[in-house]
């Protein structure tokens, strides 16, 4: 299936007291968060949960759900979450090898709506959805933020039989840590 895929809508990945817990982490993360920010691709995001324990787990709970959605084993590569506050963006671009499946799962945010694109589809997530694409394959962006914050996670997968199966756990010793 993986080679006619483009993207796929999950609704309610997240269950009500799993977007409640990481809309709390993410409201703590953006209020102490003083020296890191994201200005690779990204300008005006939070980006320090690189690998976090917690989004990790999530990337855990995740794969088989995500193995079901796209009838294909995967193996885990890393998380990531980033939070957006105004003005922020993320250029049009494709992901490097670990993130040959990708989700991006809305976590929270202000109340503002706001799109991701994918393969020049405007997509629109509610807090606990996820969209799942092939990252290193479709270019997906978001264009430029008008409110106080919106969180999200990047779940990222290689394909277990594919060329990119020696970036499992992103070629880190062990989940839950920085390469």
């Amino acid at each position: 299936m993986i080679k006619d895929f483009k993207f796929k809508i999950i609704k309610n990945i997240l269950n009500k007291e799993e977007i409640k817990l990481f809309k709390f982490w993410c409201e703590i993360k953006h209020r102490i968060n003083f020296n890191s920010f994201d200005s690779s691709i990204c300008n005006n995001a939070d980006s320090f949960f690189y690998g976090d324990p917690i989004t990790d787990a999530l990337l855990l709970k995740t794969t088989p759900i995500i193995e079901k959605n796209i009838e294909e084993e995967l193996l885990p590569s890393y998380s990531y979450t980033r939070i957006y506050t105004k003005f922020g963006e993320c250029r049009k671009h494709i992901d490097r090898p670990s993130c040959e499946l990708s989700a991006t799962i809305h976590l929270g945010s202000d109340g503002t709506k706001w799109p991701i694109y994918i393969d020049g589809h405007e997509i629109y997530l509610k807090p606990g959805d996820g969209v799942i694409y092939l990252g290193t394959k479709i270019e997906h962006w978001r264009e430029e933020f008008y409110g106080d914050w919106y969180a999200q996670v990047f779940l990222h997968w290689v394909l277990k039989n594919g060329q990119y199966k020696d970036f499992y756990k992103d070629k880190r010793q062990h989940f839950g840590i920085k390469k």
